[in-house]
């Protein structure tokens, strides 16, 4: 199933329902007083956070939802019943705009639920209508008409770490090495068309798409994907040596390229709290290997932050960092 994360839906609470017009009929009594009762309420809309990503991809087809409407009231003073609330599941870091109104409502929280379109209320019978000078009203009202409006979801990816980088960096391998992730991976540029989860110790870690220089303005993948970094509480950098062998202005440029995408974005990425991954060291001559590895480390702390390389090649690097990443995030 394809990944989504943008659909468009238009909700409808549900009406209330009628007062009644009704009447005592006892044994003895000629006339009896009033007893028509309240109509229901009509059902409210919900959205519900879950954890499953995609949920919007099953719910791209609907285009209406509805609530059920409050029945009318009936004789005895009975109240009419409520009408059913509909709850929408949504995943976990969804936003939910009403476009007419422009409210958002952010689903941060595991089940949280928040109405979003409150029902219709019951009208009124005619004994509510009862006092001393009017002992036999004819007086009732109409249920009122439910909420409507359109919405428009946006899923934004709630995750501890987001493993970010130009396409080909190995940030699916690494996903697929770390977690039991099954994010397809290839010697080519968007491989991964859509972002890929994977656990380690119950921390969620996110596969963001390959980024490019005017990603921030919509280029390549653009903004579809930065914003799924919003949300990721810590960034892996991963910066591939092949840079350093191919690239015109080598592994530093690389990395200050997305670094740049990530200012222009705004949004707080460019504050979020990085680890530096220098990644593919298997690509360099075997004989040159550890001279330039401790070089390019050495390049990279001067920026104040972690830094580390991998082949993922080797289990043993790939654990050793492994163990890094869970430390770090404990803290």
């Amino acid at each position: 199933m394809a990944f989504v994360d943008e659909i468009k839906f238009n909700a409808e609470a549900g009406k209330g329902g009628d007062g009644v017009v009704r009447w005592r009929q006892e044994k003895f009594i000629a006339k009896g007083g009033p007893n028509g009762g309240d109509g229901g309420n009509g059902g409210d809309i919900y959205v519900q956070a879950v954890r499953d990503n995609q949920l919007l991809a099953e719910h791209r087809h609907i285009r209406k939802f509805s609530a059920k409407n409050g029945e009318p009231g009936g004789s005895r003073s009975l109240h009419g019943k409520n009408g059913e609330d509909v709850i929408i599941k949504l995943p976990l870091g969804s936003v939910v705009t009403n476009l007419q109104t422009e409210e958002k409502f952010n689903l941060v929280s595991l089940e949280e639920k928040i109405k979003i379109l409150s029902g219709g209320r019951g009208g009124f019978g005619n004994e509510h209508f009862k006092s001393s000078i009017n002992v036999a009203p004819k007086e009732f009202t109409y249920g009122k008409p439910g909420e409507e409006a359109d919405f428009h979801v946006e899923l934004r990816l709630i995750a501890d770490i987001g493993l970010i980088g130009l396409p080909n960096a190995g940030k699916s391998s690494l996903l697929n090495s770390i977690t039991r992730a099954k994010a397809k991976i290839g010697d080519y540029a968007f491989t991964t068309l859509d972002p890929n989860l994977g656990d380690y110790f119950g921390y969620v870690i996110a596969d963001i798409p390959g980024l490019i220089e005017g990603a921030s303005e919509g280029r390549g993948l653009g903004t579809k994907f930065l914003k799924h970094i919003t949300r990721t509480k810590a960034l892996v950098h991963l910066v591939s040596f092949e840079n350093e062998l191919k690239a015109a202005g080598g592994m530093m440029k690389a990395y200050k390229e997305i670094r740049n995408e990530l200012a222009t974005y705004g949004n707080g990425l460019e504050e979020k709290e990085e680890i530096i991954l220098l990644t593919k060291t298997d690509v360099l001559a075997e004989d040159e290997r550890e001279k330039i590895i401790t070089k390019k480390i050495k390049e990279f702390e001067k920026i104040g932050k972690q830094v580390y390389a991998v082949t993922l090649y080797d289990d043993a690097s790939v654990k050793k960092f492994a163990d890094v990443l869970v430390e770090f995030l404990k803290k």
